[in-house]
């Protein structure tokens, strides 16, 4: 395997002395399961009209309204389900509901859970700059992603899943200042100089547009009646090899994110990683149901020595540089303390 020659974990262990591991609290809503895309290793993609779906309003409040402690909605939906397969099925229910589009339907949803206090996080597949636009003040952050920069087999009756067409959309969202997400897919069929191209794109385009916040190494997990249901998942080596090379290669202020229920966190913590992603009290993790979330006190012992800090779905540099909108505004200093961190406390003195 080919990575760069890397430093000792244990010099980011003495950066790491006095620093923290962050970790959001969201509700994970998954609008729709009908996508254009047919990757070799999607377990979320409906198979047939027996288990497509549409999340409907009655639905969706039913899950933000038993929110807890979360802070984000989490929205994450096949993409451009009007060019999939089961497209009929998608656009007669959108009518149904009212709505012509998945953009326009999930416009709706942000701001009903805006006025539930939670921050809307979108990850809708690939987006035009227009849909971006129409999405961006109704969202703390957003995210696509890139998984690799190499043409792969897997990908192959997959339109949305061209490395060109991702990294155009995830440029598109540094124009319009949209605080971003992406990540690498680990164990595809992609070789291992394709892990430094595709850390080097995302460089790349933070060192232009600046508004990549966090980069997720998140290994495959082999999904029953798919495909590559197979395979084997990335040993755990390959993915520390991955961790340490994107903490080289990425600038400082990009955070690392590793996902405690696909990872080992803790040995992926001192080569690099820094935050742990999303968990929810009240829903699984519809992309890999299979891989339960810890709790919150789980993740302060797998972590410690280090301190675990809850964040916001945007990061606090994009905070104090003011990348959000007047209608997300109210609940962002509801939440943020002076670090742009979550409040330890609430103002009342109770423990948020």
């Amino acid at each position: 395997m080919v990575f760069l020659k890397l430093s000792p974990a244990t010099e980011f262990d003495k950066k790491m002395k006095d620093k923290y591991i962050t970790f959001s609290k969201n509700i994970f809503i998954p609008v729709t399961n009908v996508c254009r895309n047919a990757c070799g290793y999607c377990g979320f993609r409906a198979r047939s009209l027996d288990d497509a779906y549409l999340i409907s309003v009655k639905e969706f409040l039913t899950l933000v309204k038993a929110k807890g402690a979360a802070t984000e909605a989490l929205f994450t939906a096949g993409e451009k389900p009007e060019c999939a397969k089961f497209a009929p099925f998608f656009k007669k229910k959108i009518l149904d509901y009212g709505y012509s589009s998945l953009v326009e339907y999930t416009k709706e949803l942000c701001k009903l859970a805006i006025r539930h206090g939670l921050l809307p996080h979108c990850n809708l597949g690939v987006l035009s700059k227009e849909e971006l636009k129409e999405l961006r003040a109704l969202n703390a952050s957003m995210g696509l992603m890139l998984e690799t920069v190499a043409e792969l087999e897997a990908h192959k009756n997959s339109p949305g899943k061209i490395p060109a067409e991702r990294l155009k959309m995830i440029a598109a969202a540094g124009e319009l200042k949209i605080p971003f997400t992406t990540g690498l897919l680990i164990g595809i069929g992609e070789k291992s100089v394709d892990h430094l191209h595709s850390l080097e794109a995302i460089k790349s385009l933070h060192d232009k547009y600046g508004h990549i916040q966090e980069v997720i190494i998140q290994p495959f997990i082999p999904k029953q009646f798919t495909p590559m249901r197979d395979r084997k998942p990335p040993s755990f080596e390959i993915l520390k090899k991955v961790v340490r090379a994107a903490r080289a290669i990425l600038p400082e202020e990009v955070a690392i994110q590793v996902p405690p229920n696909l990872t080992a966190p803790k040995e992926l913590i001192k080569l690099g990683a820094s935050d742990l992603g999303g968990i929810s009290e009240r829903t699984i993790d519809y992309i890999n149901p299979e891989s339960p979330w810890p709790r919150e006190e789980e993740l302060r012992r797998i972590v410690a020595p280090y301190e675990l800090r809850e964040r916001l779905p945007i990061y606090p540099g994009f905070i104090k540089k003011g990348w959000y909108s007047e209608e997300i505004r109210p609940l962002i200093e509801k939440y943020a303390d002076e670090s742009g961190l979550r409040w330890k406390e609430s103002k009342s003195g109770l423990v948020v």
